[in-house]
């Protein structure tokens, strides 16, 4: 059952982002890989080709568009090569860094920042996680104190995505130590700010070329206009803004699953030196009708919360069940390619592996999904 999301519309928009990754992307995979980083000139070249911002207003050269299906059709064309490190860069600038700039930002701020995510210019990231703190982000320890001088930030960040070549990063501060949630506070900081500096960048086992890094605050002085929304609204500002990253997390594993069973579909169809082929042998075909059904139906929910989305419908808890479902379901999907691809499935220069290896965080990150199960079951229990 094929999916019916998108139309002639977002096809057309298809081919123009798949213009793009054959172009700009294919070719430099193992150099990203080799340089644990991702060039400039590919996020230049995403702007050109109209890929990043658009949710940016006309004024600031975005297409001021709404409709997610656009963004989908993004993660569907670079998960169909395997850049999983790319997909999971432009998400965060667009559905996460972005996403807080357009539903927080001043005129002020809107000014000086949002036209370099349409153009590429500007690399955007969000420090939340500490070394301490992980999932409870009540428990962070990075502050943010006002005296003479403005508000003066300290602390440290890990896991960063984005933490080497970004040029701002949100950071999730406590303001005030004695006022519960109320007591957190974004700030913005730009690179070049005395006292902000980068520390390790992590060597990962997997998502080799995202740049992901350790951020480090020391007496950073900002001023007001560095402050995201209003004061103590950080923790409330989060929780609005989960739902659209799990999301995304979700669409990208679901992307993902379905460029792998397309990859494991034509290895099993070609014929071994025997002349028979993997396919055709029950016990292999079985696992492709059970996975290829596992992908369809988890598709159609999918297709359902980005109509929710786009209709601003989707609630955390179906957001959370979407993160949930569809990155396990990438991992069955990746472990039964692994199974039919054979020894090849496991050697590193093959895409499959790296599928395999990339594919891990996504149930970490965006909030583990111990916590999307304990969101879904706090739900069902909730009094009526």
């Amino acid at each position: 059952m094929d999916s019916d999301l998108f139309d002639e519309d977002h096809e057309r928009f298809r081919a123009s982002v798949r213009e793009f990754v054959d172009a700009h992307v294919v070719p430099k995979l193992a150099q990203w890989d080799a340089d644990r980083l991702i060039d400039r000139e590919t996020w230049l070249a995403a702007g050109k080709h109209g890929i990043l911002g658009q949710s940016a207003p006309k004024e600031f050269g975005g297409a001021q568009e709404q409709d997610y299906r656009y963004r989908v059709v993004i993660q569907q064309e670079i998960a169909r090569v395997g850049a999983s490190a790319l997909q999971s860069g432009f998400s965060t600038n667009d559905d996460i860094v972005l996403n807080y700039l357009l539903r927080h930002a001043d005129e002020g701020q809107r000014e000086r920042w949002l036209a370099g995510f349409v153009t590429g210019e500007t690399i955007g990231a969000i420090a939340m996680s500490e070394p301490g703190a992980g999932s409870d982000l009540r428990a962070i320890q990075t502050t943010a104190r006002k005296d003479a001088r403005g508000w003066v930030l300290n602390g440290s960040k890990t896991f960063i995505t984005s933490g080497i070549l970004c040029d701002l990063v949100i950071v999730f501060a406590k303001t005030d130590p004695g006022a519960g949630s109320r007591g957190f506070s974004l700030f913005v900081v730009e690179d070049g700010t005395p006292g902000f500096r980068r520390g390790r960048k992590l060597d990962k086992v997997g998502l080799h070329a995202q740049d992901t890094a350790e951020l480090i605050f020391d007496d950073v002085v900002l001023g007001q206009e560095n402050l995201l929304g209003d004061q103590g609204a950080g923790f409330a500002y989060l929780m609005q803004s989960l739902p659209l990253e799990r999301l995304g997390i979700a669409i990208a594993a679901q992307a993902s699953a379905e460029a792998v069973f397309d990859w494991t579909l034509a290895y099993v169809g070609q014929q071994s030196g025997s002349g028979e082929r993997i396919g055709d042998l029950q016990s292999p075909g079985f696992v492709l009708a059970e996975t290829k059904t596992a992908i369809e139906v988890s598709r159609a929910y999918l297709d359902r919360c980005v109509r929710a989305y786009n209709h601003d419908k989707l609630t955390a808890v179906d957001a959370a069940k979407a993160k949930y479902w569809a990155t396990e379901l990438q991992g069955r999907v990746i472990d039964a390619g692994l199974r039919l691809h054979g020894d090849y499935g496991y050697v590193p220069e093959y895409r499959f592996a790296k599928a395999l290896i990339d594919a891990r965080i996504q149930r970490i990150y965006g909030g583990t999904n111990e916590i999307m199960r304990e969101i879904i079951r706090r739900d069902l229990l909730a009094s009526p």
